[in-house]
């Protein structure tokens, strides 16, 4: 494995917000200039408690619970650095694992609302190709636009994203990353070292700002 690259963030393009999502809620972790070098910080905001009558009413059923909460990671420009910021999505308990994490990903392969103060660094017609969980971790083959256009922060940024939202569930979970089936082992045209497989820990032990 190669030596690892420590990059800074900047903000490419702004991208559309899709997937079959059943809640859609703001929260904000931030990320400061020197955040990374000691401990990057993403904070889930707690979803809205879900409310049960205190009356029973003939007929009417019992409110789904919701408990699966995953977090999309967009980038919102400061003075100074680039926060990574996330917003919830909420699903029911019924729908599966492995739809929850494919929904996550292709919502932030796409443009945030366009009313959002937040952008991304993936570039617009980036796909995800598969998904997959097994005991290794988590396994995501892209396609190839992902890896067009930017410097290294702009590549650093979009790597982030994508690390973070897949492991927003499982914090500890390692990514194995692919581009049209083949190990992303380069990252830009600076040639951004990407460790196979990367967790977190790995991101803010050798990524700063």
């Amino acid at each position: 494995m190669q030596d690892r690259n420590k990059n800074r963030f900047s903000l490419p393009v702004v991208a559309a917000i899709t997937g079959a999502i059943l809640a859609l809620g703001g929260g904000a972790a931030w990320w400061a200039k020197s955040a990374l070098e000691q401990k990057a910080l993403v904070t889930q905001p707690n979803p809205a408690p879900i409310v049960e009558s205190e009356l029973e009413v003939p007929g009417i059923p019992e409110p789904i619970t919701q408990q699966q909460v995953v977090e999309i990671s967009w980038l919102n420009p400061t003075d100074q650095s680039i926060e990574l910021v996330s917003s919830t999505m909420t699903f029911q308990k019924s729908i599966r694992p492995e739809r929850v994490l494919e929904t996550a990903l292709e919502t932030l392969l796409a443009r945030p609302p366009k009313d959002s103060p937040y952008t991304t660094a993936i570039p617009q017609g980036t796909q995800l190709i598969s998904v997959s969980k097994d005991q290794k971790g988590i396994h995501l083959d892209l396609s190839q636009e992902f890896t067009s256009g930017g410097g290294s922060a702009s590549m650093t940024s979009r790597l982030a994203q994508v690390i973070y939202t897949a492991t927003s569930v499982d914090r500890n979970s390692a990514v194995w990353i692919n581009v049209e089936g083949q190990p992303l082992e380069h990252l830009g045209q600076e040639g951004i070292i990407v460790n196979q497989p990367m967790t977190r820990q790995d991101f803010k032990d050798n990524f700063t700002l």
